[in-house]
């Protein structure tokens, strides 16, 4: 039996990878989702890490999975636990020392998501329905308003403190139709800072959310 602890995107709402949970666990799987205090102030990547470490402890055979900013979570608690696997799933990729607020440039993530509003035909406008929800279930959607909170800004000035990556395998997931984190943008990123291939599935951004199914199929296919 696999132990997957997953962990989400901003504002830090386990409900994010309810569905994958649920299909994990119908597989005959370990899985938990790990809450996070993404409204604190008062926490940064370093309360993350540890609470990830926390989920993790006392479990065998861990796949560690990241949803876009608990990417910079990842490598910190990975790194201090000895996983089995990480996976990326439209997440933002850190090299070391990097902090989230200075991702954004370095990556070069607004002319690329500009750019993939201009080719797809769509406002480069950020809005929450046209670049997070547009492919969730509105039903979906609205049972998820409750669990959403900002991102306070705390996280985005704390560095993610590990030297060099777990050796440990890596995977990439990108969703097809992610407008937050275009196609091309992730792909991009994941060559420049880990040299890997992303894997591609049909979703946006919220993948986990409109595609569950794919998703645990994918984490299922070590």
């Amino acid at each position: 039996m696999t132990s997957f602890v997953l962990v989400p995107g901003a504002g830090g709402s386990a409900w994010y990878w309810s569905r994958v949970v649920r299909h994990l666990q119908e597989a005959g799987h370990d899985a938990v989702a790990v809450e996070l205090p993404g409204d604190d102030e008062n926490a940064g990547l370093p309360e993350y890490a540890r609470l990830v470490e926390a989920a993790i402890s006392g479990r065998n055979d861990v796949v560690l999975v990241a949803q876009s900013l608990g990417g910079f979570t990842a490598p910190m608690a990975g790194a201090r636990t000895g996983v089995a696997e990480i996976v990326f799933v439209n997440a933002m990729i850190p090299n070391p020392g990097e902090t989230p607020g200075a991702w954004w440039d370095n990556t070069g993530w607004e002319g690329a998501r500009k750019h993939a509003a201009a080719a797809g035909g769509y406002s480069a406008e950020f809005d929450v329905n046209e670049y997070f929800l547009h492919d969730v279930p509105p039903e979906l959607a609205a049972e998820g308003e409750p669990y959403q909170r900002p991102e306070a800004n705390a996280v985005f000035a704390s560095s993610c403190e590990f030297v060099e990556w777990p050796a440990v395998p890596v995977r990439v997931l990108s969703g097809e139709g992610d407008r937050f984190f275009p196609l091309e943008f992730q792909r991009r990123v994941a060559r420049d800072r880990l040299g890997l291939e992303p894997d591609v599935l049909p979703g946006g951004h919220l993948i986990g959310l409109s595609n569950p199914a794919g998703v645990a199929d994918y984490l299922l296919r070590r």
